[in-house]
């Protein structure tokens, strides 16, 4: 039989909390990461280029494009990249990453091409910290944000299958042994 986990227990709002501590942020690094927002905005329409690229040169992730306003898309990517660089990271910020997983969650996206994505949104972040007077302190407070994104992205995605195969089997409890394998 499976143990029950506290991280069971932990739901909704309470849930992107414990991600915003788990990433243990300092005030050094939220500081850095706000200093460099403009240096993010400056940067964030070359790497939504690369992005988009990426995403247009694979099939399998192009069909989502169609038939989108990509003036708009491209927007909201320079915008979330921006965001990165806000300096504060608190439930409200969660919730606006949340929201952006439960969009690629409503599209049918699989979870597989944000998470690939990462591979060209690293370098672009990791050279705006590279122009801080301290590079790895900047470097350290990027990866970690991105690094709760990624973790708030995927929430998102768990939340939503936890719920379908909970009402399938009558229970959050059943649901989790079975996606545990117990």
């Amino acid at each position: 039989m499976s143990q029950e986990r506290s991280s069971w227990l932990i739901k909704d709002e309470a849930t992107l909390t414990e991600l915003v501590t788990l990433m243990n942020l300092s005030a050094d690094e939220t500081t850095v990461m706000q200093e460099l927002q403009e240096a993010a905005r400056v940067a964030a329409p070359e790497m939504t280029k690369a992005f988009y690229e990426r995403l247009f040169a694979h099939e399998a992730t192009a069909e989502y494009l169609r038939d989108v306003s990509m003036d708009r898309l491209h927007g909201m990517v320079q915008e979330w990249f921006s965001e990165l660089f806000c300096g504060q990271y608190d439930a409200d910020y969660a919730r606006r990453r949340m929201t952006i997983g439960q969009i690629h969650v409503k599209i049918g996206l699989p979870v597989r091409y944000p998470l690939a994505m990462l591979d060209v949104v690293m370098p672009f972040g990791e050279s705006v910290a590279a122009t801080y007077a301290n590079p790895a302190l900047a470097t350290q407070a990027f990866r970690k944000v991105l690094s709760l994104d990624v973790a708030i992205f995927n929430q998102a995605y768990e939340d939503n299958q936890l719920k379908h195969l909970a009402e399938l089997v009558g229970g959050e409890r059943l649901a989790r042994r079975l996606l545990t394998g117990t």
